[in-house]
């Protein structure tokens, strides 16, 4: 079995988890090394279920927090092993999300007394569907273990912390007709035609800009299928329009629903997706005290993230992590060195830790 070397730098740490595979639904081997590496930690009280793995104090603190990140990997790309050039940690994963991976288990391991309490979650399998999430599944079966009254997800932000996150709903927007035959047109109505009414109320959409917790989210409706037509010679009887709402989290998936559904009064409307959005929480004490320590500096979470299955528990939850999310999933995957250091050092102070 590999093994974790908990007393190595952050970014030799990265370099070790890079390097063990774990592509979605192959983690048993990186969650065998992190349980194994943590139950050395006299410290730490630690659980696994299944491929998650759960360490937390139990100090007696006034407030506990969570910091977690996922152990899963999108499949291989021809990028891997790590390697390291000009600052920069280049290999799957190292962006998405193992350099955070690793400033958790640096954390865990040298911060014994942390000034709050942490529970410390490394879970499987965000990258595929939300029924195997590793988290989904702790929230079914160990709620108690994601009680907290803060949480960070360590999903890469460029080492700045972005506040909750977007919900997002799906929904398709049916237009319906009558076939006939193209030739003699007047004889049906053309159910592809009908749907310019839906493009034109999506093309008038006005975006709302809620502020919460002082951070302004941009809401978007967007088409992003449409799908129609029996045959070359046939006016369709049948166009459908799918829609991607992106929801500032000051509503809920219910109140995103009702929106929609009088938007595109008149239609039949189908929800076909749908994740409720997080509150930042940034005026709570835990909040505050974690953005002064890392600088100040917050931007609103444009996207969905995990930080939504803890708001739906009640914690408010940011996000925060080394690497440019925009090079999440792809074969250039890479993360800045100076992105982990600074993590590490921003939540070690914040933990009380030296740093």
């Amino acid at each position: 079995m590999t093994t974790l070397d908990l007393s190595a730098d952050a970014v030799t740490l990265t370099e070790q988890l890079v390097n063990i595979e774990s592509v979605s639904g192959n983690e048993r081997a990186i969650a065998d090394a992190v349980e194994v590496a943590l139950r050395a930690l006299p410290h730490l009280t630690v659980t696994r279920r299944g491929d998650t793995v759960v360490a937390r104090t139990e100090l007696g603190r006034g407030e506990r927090v969570v910091i977690a990140g996922h152990l899963d990997t999108v499949p291989l790309n021809d990028n891997l092993p790590a390697r390291r050039e000009d600052g920069v940690l280049h290999g799957l994963g190292t962006c998405d999300m193992k350099g955070g991976d690793a400033v958790i288990l640096r954390l865990a391991a040298t911060v014994p007394e942390p000034n709050r309490d942490v529970t410390y979650i490394l879970y499987e399998a965000e990258e595929i569907e939300a029924e195997f999430n590793g988290l989904n599944l702790l929230a079914q079966s160990d709620p108690g273990l994601m009680v907290a009254d803060f949480a960070i997800l360590m999903e890469p932000s460029g080492a700045i912390v972005e506040a909750g996150c977007q919900g997002t709903m799906r929904v398709d927007v049916t237009t319906v007709g009558e076939r006939a035959h193209s030739a003699r047109s007047w004889k049906g109505v053309n159910a592809i035609h009908g749907a310019a009414d839906v493009l034109t109320r999506l093309n008038a959409f006005e975006e709302r800009r809620p502020l919460i917790d002082g951070l302004e989210y941009r809401e978007g409706l967007n088409a992003v299928f449409i799908a129609g037509g029996v045959a070359g010679n046939v006016l369709p009887d049948e166009c459908v329009v799918s829609v991607n709402y992106r929801f500032a989290p000051d509503r809920s998936e219910a109140e995103a629903e009702q929106f929609l559904r009088e938007f595109f009064d008149g239609y039949e409307v189908t929800v076909r997706d749908s994740a409720p959005g997080a509150v930042p929480g940034l005026g709570l004490p835990a909040a505050k005290a974690f953005v002064e320590a890392v600088g100040g500096e917050v931007r609103p979470k444009f996207g969905w993230t995990d930080v939504a299955r803890f708001s739906a528990l009640g914690v408010p939850a940011v996000n925060f992590g080394p690497g440019d999310p925009m090079l999440a999933h792809k074969q250039e995957e890479h993360v800045p060195m100076a992105h982990i250091e600074t993590c590490e050092r921003e939540l070690r102070r914040w933990l009380g830790g030296e740093s």
